[in-house]
């Protein structure tokens, strides 16, 4: 098993050295941040849940475990997208940079759980 370091940080915390290599995982480009202000290195808007099961999801944590049911479903369907993070994170840290409030329950959260269980 390949040992991975994904960590979590909200676009709006500072960039720290530590963070790695910063990739942007929403699929709508951050309200009120620049390319410059944000400073990721990657965004890879196509690994975010697609745009209805976002709406769907709409933060409410009552459904949280059925978008992430919903959300592994449409990762299963991105094999190579999976597996460019996956091999990026084995290669040293990787920050996933999201938007959302709620740093719980979230897309990315979801995300580095999809990436730390996966199964190729």
């Amino acid at each position: 098993m390949v040992k991975m370091d994904i960590r979590l940080k909200r676009v709006y915390d500072p960039m720290e050295e530590e963070d790695g290599l910063r990739v942007l995982v929403d699929r709508i480009w951050p309200r009120g941040m620049t390319k410059a202000g944000l400073k990721a290195d990657l965004w890879l808007k196509d690994v975010a849940p697609g745009t209805e099961l976002r709406k769907w999801f709409n933060h409410d944590r009552a459904r949280w475990e059925e978008f992430k049911s919903r959300y592994f479903s449409e990762l299963g369907e991105k094999p190579e997208m999976v597996k460019r993070l996956r091999d990026l994170a084995a290669k040293g840290r990787v920050t996933l940079l999201y938007s959302a409030s709620d740093k719980e329950c979230n897309q990315a959260v979801a995300l580095r759980e999809y990436l730390l269980n996966w199964k190729e």
